[in-house]
């Protein structure tokens, strides 16, 4: 049976949607890479160019592939300049947006806890790796991050190769383990600042913060990480863009 013969009501290029999205999620076309012509994969998937066509339309949208005029279509690749401001969102008053100097403060194996593995669709008390990030602007830190991904996703992951990775984290995630952050959601929520974080972003305990809770998610809304950010927005504001359009967990993250 073909992928056409699947498809009711004009809803055939969801099917090629989710067959490029399976193929991707094997690795088959890396970051980078150029995919199949829109004829080869018509014969592989069974069905007529305009459908792989308008599937490939729909996942260039999602900014998951990226078409080169006279060069073909190619798996998307996060670069500093094109993917960074998509999903950094902290800016100076007034929409301001500039690259913040990002510190590796901690890192460890640890054991998820309940609501960690439910958001990453792991066992409870699997080996994920976390570690904190503080970033600052303009010399002044206005955010810290705290970090979990799963162990069998990032197997081999290290303190000194966070240290000294060369771009931006997902850009490390795909270029190192194959992993592609194609979509991130967030909830926010006001906090103060504990006598850690007041230290970390030199506030004083009690101080009011910004709270982001993140999951990012990679082909077929696999959630590849979970993320805390806290920030301080005296000086600094949380600019909002959706990334993500499916609800996909419920609120717990610790």
């Amino acid at each position: 049976m073909t992928i056409d013969n699947l498809g009711i009501g004009g809803k055939r290029y969801k099917e090629a949607k989710h067959a490029l999205l399976a193929a991707l999620a094997a690795q088959e076309w890396k970051g980078g890479e150029a995919i199949p012509s829109e004829r080869r994969l018509a014969e592989r998937f069974g069905i007529s160019i305009g459908t792989v066509r308008k599937a490939i339309d729909e996942l260039v949208a999602e900014n998951i592939l990226v078409r080169h005029q006279g060069l073909g279509t190619f798996v998307a690749h996060h670069q500093r300049d094109r993917h960074f401001f998509r999903f950094f969102r902290v800016v100076g008053v007034g929409g301001d947006k500039r690259y913040p100097t990002v510190e590796l403060l901690s890192f460890e194996q640890a054991k998820a806890s309940a609501s960690v593995a439910r958001l990453l669709g792991i066992e409870a008390n699997a080996t994920v790796y976390q570690f904190s990030n503080s970033l600052a602007l303009e010399g002044e830190v206005v955010m810290i991050d705290r970090i979990i991904v799963a162990e069998p996703r990032f197997r081999g992951l290290t303190e000194d190769a966070l240290r000294e990775r060369p771009s931006t984290l997902y850009n490390f995630y795909q270029d190192v383990f194959h992993v592609y952050v194609t979509g991130i959601e967030e909830r926010l929520r006001a906090t103060i600042a504990d006598h850690t974080l007041a230290a970390l972003l030199d506030v004083s305990a009690g101080a009011p913060l910004l709270e982001i809770q993140r999951v990012a998610y990679s082909y077929q809304q696999v959630p590849v990480e979970v993320r805390i950010s806290s920030v301080n927005t005296a000086k600094h504001e949380y600019l909002g863009a959706s990334t993500l359009t499916t609800p996909s967990y419920d609120r717990g993250v610790p």
